[in-house]
């Protein structure tokens, strides 16, 4: 079987890389050509969750960047800076630690950016994130003494404080006024989206489902010193405006991107990369060198993949080289398999438990496990995005392992705004829940437990899916405690061996995403789509 049949349309994408293409006007309707102020931009799909803090979507990350700013930010190195910070000092044999606001910081409102909007917004973060949970543990006191001081009393010395607050995967600590940062939990989404970041967002032009658009904020100051890397130095904004035009249809996206419509699209499909790669006025470029790591997903909280049995039994079928092959085709440059709970390459990687996903496949062998922990043919909910191309494409190759493993797959496509809405409701599967879902996050996150959220094992507190897991959680907790690297990688593989007995998710493989851009742009920054340091030539 061709996997990537699953989920193309051969026709569609043939009339694709035909000539000419259909123009598909959205842009040319606004007036687009010869604006050389405005970006037009095509992301992987649209926004629709606009506060960034309450899901783990990345299209959400992104807008998220252009709107508000960090405390520090991780450089392409690595190396964690001061952003809005001017530094910090740490007193009192590490438990004592006080950062400074640089002077002359604002929201896109007018008001100052003070003290206590960023501990509102650091609380407000850290009910949703694992990396701000562990942080908030051994807290003892956050609080603002003046407008720009914040001062943190810890139980322990936390080194890691920095890279918290300056990192780059899902759920960022990003800062916005106090008046809007309400910290209760579950975190209700802000109605308002005000932040001090180098753009700010057009509520009044938003058409959901079609297009975003930020305009430049002229009060944001940008770090004086210091080169922009990734989400590190002077975050300048060379244009007035930046149009997100969502087009969940690739042949319209590459029609525009053919006829000069579009500046900018995020995710290409693969089908499609040869042809753009004649396109002599475009640049294709993989910007993250981590990659994405695919995963399915379960609902740890209902039957039946609540017994972990049952999830260990999809183990011994799972194929990690099917689901690559149907997300980013045969070029094995784009994808990794035999990848296991931490990224490829990083020191935390390893072989623990790797026969379990890396052995000899058998979907009998997996079906009579299924049986053995207790499966009754009761019906499973698989939900998946129609216009997400990478995502429907693990999870046709999911619902078609599924369905072979003899289990009673309801296998249901929304828009990715609403399965991301979806994704928060804990009910049963006949009251709007599921059963699972497919999705990637950035290999950045899976380098160790620090960020990597898809392994906790907290339960009401871990993101969607929420498995419990007391001895994934104990081994986090120990990692973080570790006194050297060598302690560290010790307990990867204790962590990696008890995520093979509890499964909180199935890892199915690493691929690295294409972006294709006009040459006429300069200043793409590696790593994520960001929007400062990008001029036109």
């Amino acid at each position: 079987m061709q996997r990537r049949d699953l989920f193309r349309s051969t026709l569609a994408l043939g009339a694709a890389a035909a000539s000419p293409l259909a123009a598909p006007g959205i842009a040319r309707a606004q007036g687009r050509q010869g604006n050389a102020r405005t970006l037009i931009f095509v992301p992987q799909a649209d926004a629709a969750i606009l506060d960034p803090t309450i899901t783990t979507g990345l299209v959400n990350r992104n807008h998220g960047f252009l709107i508000y700013d960090t405390l520090y930010g991780i450089d392409a190195e690595g190396v964690v800076r001061p952003q809005m910070v001017e530094g910090h000092t740490i007193e009192e044999d590490g438990k004592l630690v006080t950062m400074r606001l640089r002077e002359g910081l604002r929201f896109h409102d007018g008001e100052p950016v003070r003290g206590r909007d960023v501990v509102a917004s650091l609380r407000r973060w850290a009910h949703r994130d694992a990396f701000g949970t562990s942080l908030m543990a051994v807290v003892d006191e956050l609080s603002a003494p003046d407008d720009r001081t914040v001062r943190w009393r810890l139980k322990a010395p936390f080194p890691l404080l920095p890279t918290a607050l300056g990192k780059v995967g899902a759920i960022v600590a990003f800062i916005m006024p106090e008046r809007l940062a309400a910290a209760d939990n579950p975190v209700p989404p802000v109605k308002e989206l005000v932040g001090s970041g180098p753009f700010r967002f057009r509520a009044d032009q938003h058409v959901s489902g079609s297009r975003l658009v930020y305009e430049r904020f002229d009060g944001y100051v940008p770090r004086p010193e210091g080169v922009a890397s990734l989400l590190a130095g002077p975050k300048v904004a060379h244009f007035d405006r930046i149009e997100w035009q969502v087009m969940p249809d690739a042949s319209t996206a590459a029609a525009a991107l053919q006829q000069g419509e579009i500046d900018w699209w995020e995710q290409p499909i693969y089908d499609l990369l040869p042809m753009i790669k004649r396109n002599l006025r475009v640049n294709v470029e993989v910007l993250d060198p981590y990659g994405a790591i695919a995963v399915l997903r379960f609902n740890s909280t209902i039957p039946p993949f609540d017994n972990p049995a049952m999830r260990r039994a999809i183990l011994g079928a799972v194929k990690q080289s099917d689901f690559m092959t149907a997300v980013a085709g045969d070029d094995r440059t784009l994808w990794k398999d035999k990848v296991g709970f931490f990224a490829p390459g990083g020191v935390m990687a390893n072989d623990e438990g790797m026969a379990a996903l890396d052995g000899s496949r058998s979907i009998e062998q997996s079906r009579q496990a299924l049986q053995a922990a207790g499966y009754k043919g009761e019906r499973v909910l698989l939900m998946a995005p129609s216009d997400f191309p990478s995502i429907k494409a693990l999870s046709e190759v999911t619902a078609d392992l599924f369905k072979r493993l003899g289990i009673n797959l309801d296998y249901q496509v929304m828009d990715w705004g609403s399965m991301l809405t979806r994704m928060a409701n804990k009910g049963g599967i006949d009251r709007g829940g599921y059963n699972l879902f497919c999705t990637y996050s950035p290999g950045v996150t899976h380098l160790n437990p620090a960020a990597h959220n898809f392994l906790r094992g907290s339960g009401e507190r871990a993101t969607f899916g929420w498995p419990t897991s007391p001895q994934l959680e104990a081994l986090r907790d120990a990692w973080f405690a570790a006194p050297d690297a060598e302690a560290q990688r010790a307990i990867g593989i204790q962590a990696q061996r008890q995520a093979f007995i509890d499964v909180p998710y199935v890892p199915l493989g690493l691929f690295y995403q294409p972006t294709v851009y006009k040459k006429e742009l300069s200043g793409v920054l590696k790593g994520l789509p960001l929007f400062w340091n990008l001029r036109r030539a």
